[in-house]
């Protein structure tokens, strides 16, 4: 029985024949991305603007009525509340932000908490309110500023790592792919306004530690085959670098983006954000490990002799002398 292949063994086709076009498409996209974020900005959540969360369960029916929530709630007048299910169908999360008279009495916040659950206990027989908390202006703040720490010094150690597990050249070139990653990522949530909470954080950095993982290998095989092919040209030995590892790379990506959809299409709402920011960082990882990663080392100068040791005088003398004996 033949197993079935999704890439041939002989599997040969020139990606580095696009890198220019592919190139300024990514550097398009990526000043695109950061002009909308930092134009549009991002939609946070409670985790990241401060607010309250509510969640009920109507334990005496099979799906919760968001709809009537809505209503009923947008009759209490109290601004922009965020309602979806969570966990069970019969469970709801609501969500208010905190705006900024309620950052400076939160005094304010929980009388709008209370008001909610009053008229939901009152308004709806079985109901349960099963938590409400509350995250502070201040707190929201300190968790921003530790998520974009925590992207920055993951995007820098991680180029640290290549420029010492190969060579700088690398390390340049997997940070690169690394930020138009990132940059990608944030514009889509910039474009969609989707909610950008600790979730999404969280989906980041897998994004980064995927797109790393598909980087070292095409990187390791560009340095084996550098030593193994001294008088091929660098684009050829890309191109074979990268088809060899095709097979890999096209099953890793095929397996996970399946697993993505079904979660997506029949996952809870609560993970759909996080979701939809692992396919596209899928999609944008795959894509930055041959399109970024590989073409910078052109443009670094890398080249089949890049990394043999140059010779010093001495040694040169020493290994002439040794050939006349």
């Amino acid at each position: 029985m033949r197993l079935l292949k999704l890439v041939p063994d002989t599997t040969n086709i020139q990606f580095l024949k696009w890198r220019n076009l592919a190139l300024i498409l990514s550097m398009v996209l990526t000043i695109a991305a950061i002009a909308l974020t930092v134009t549009r900005g991002l939609n946070f959540g409670v985790d990241f603007a401060g607010g309250q969360m509510i969640q009920v369960t109507f334990t005496q029916d099979e799906t919760a009525p968001v709809e009537g929530l809505r209503e009923e709630i947008g009759q209490l007048g109290i601004g922009d509340v965020s309602i979806q299910r969570f966990g069970e169908p019969n469970q709801v999360s609501i969500r208010l932000r905190e705006t900024e008279s309620e950052g400076e009495d939160g005094g304010t916040a929980n009388s709008v908490s209370e008001q909610i659950t009053e008229m939901i206990t009152a308004e709806y027989e079985g109901s349960r309110i099963d938590s409400v908390d509350a995250v502070s202006g201040k707190v929201s703040d300190e968790l921003f500023r530790a998520g974009a720490t925590a992207l920055v010094l993951a995007m820098i150690a991680i180029a640290l790592y290549i420029w010492l597990r190969f060579e700088w050249q690398f390390g340049v070139g997997a940070l690169f792919a690394l930020f138009h990653d990132v940059a990608l990522t944030f514009g889509f949530f910039a474009l969609t306004q989707l909610e950008f909470n600790l979730n999404i954080v969280a989906a980041l950095l897998t994004i980064i530690g995927y797109s790393l993982n598909d980087t070292i290998v095409v990187y390791d095989r560009i340095r084996e085959n550098l030593r193994k092919y001294r008088k091929m040209d660098i684009v050829p030995l890309l191109d074979l670098s990268v088809n060899e590892t095709l097979a890999r790379t096209v099953m890793t990506s095929l397996t996970t983006i399946i697993a993505l959809v079904v979660l997506l299409v029949f996952g809870p709402p609560v993970l759909f954000g996080f979701t939809a920011a692992m396919l596209l960082g899928i999609f944008i990882g795959t894509y930055s490990s041959v399109y970024m990663a590989a073409p910078i080392l052109i443009w670094l100068k890398v080249g089949p002799d890049s990394f043999v040791p140059v010779e010093t005088g001495g040694e040169r003398a020493e290994h002439q002398e040794g050939y006349t004996r």
